[in-house]
């Protein structure tokens, strides 16, 4: 599979990387077209944080910053494929319904009405594994278009991180496409003492090596830097079929 990029768009005013947190109308446009002109596939937004110990917002605050910011990336970014953050079931249906078939990017692993509604509207659903890598309960997932991520972040601990960052190569048995989220995050920073402003370096270094277990999305803050390291990767790799 080729590797594509996920840009990440936070419309919220309290995500964990101040410098995603995209609040005025000129920032939204400006990062859609800027992240498509350095080599985003995908641009995911998300309006109501999903860090963790964070309290979400409720669902008619949500869907007022999402859908402004739909609205507005829809109009500078063409057809560029969209994704949305969230774990709400009517949400994700709001969204489709207002703005056309997107990826459903649930990090709360789903529930029967979430599935339910993907499975419907035959969108993507990243399907957030939080280190179980055995897909737990896959026989509900049947009919669905998945997009697999091994839930870094969400798994418990950094050492819970990277053991399961070890074993993700096994996710490649299932034939679908793998998205990694670890743009910046405290897996990253913590152990190195820097902080999600100062580990653009360490997250590409994390990057590349989920390349070589079989990451195909990367999902990330810098669009131009990650595109870098997948140039790279497919540098080294050039000859490797």
């Amino acid at each position: 599979m080729d590797v594509e990029i996920m840009a990440i768009g936070n419309v919220t005013p309290d995500s964990f990387y101040a410098a995603s947190r995209r609040e005025t109308e000129e920032a939204i446009a400006r990062w859609a077209e800027d992240s498509v002109s350095a080599g985003a596939a995908i641009l995911d937004i998300g309006a109501c944080s999903t860090r963790p110990g964070s309290k979400p917002v409720d669902s008619d605050t949500e869907w007022k910053r999402l859908s402004g910011a739909l609205a507005i990336v829809r109009s500078v970014a063409g057809q560029t494929r969209l994704s949305i953050d969230t774990f709400r079931p009517g949400i994700a249906r709001a969204a489709i319904d207002t703005f056309g078939p997107m990826i459903i990017n649930d990090i709360s692993g789903g529930d029967e009405t979430m599935y339910q509604t993907v499975r419907t509207y035959g969108v993507p659903y990243i399907w957030t594994l939080r280190g179980d890598l055995t897909l737990p309960a896959r026989q509900k997932m049947e009919g669905i278009d998945l997009i697999l991520d091994p839930g870094f972040g969400f798994i418990g601990s950094v050492e819970k991180d990277y053991e399961c960052l070890r074993r993700m190569d096994t996710l490649r048995q299932f034939g679908k496409p793998v998205l990694v989220g670890v743009s910046r995050k405290s897996m990253i920073y913590k152990p190195l003492g820097l902080t999600p402003e100062t580990c653009l370096t360490a997250t590409q270094a994390i990057h590349l090596y989920a390349l070589e277990h079989g990451a195909t999305i990367l999902r990330t803050h810098d669009v131009a830097a990650t595109a870098e390291t997948v140039r790279l990767y497919n540098q080294i790799n050039v000859n490797s079929n």
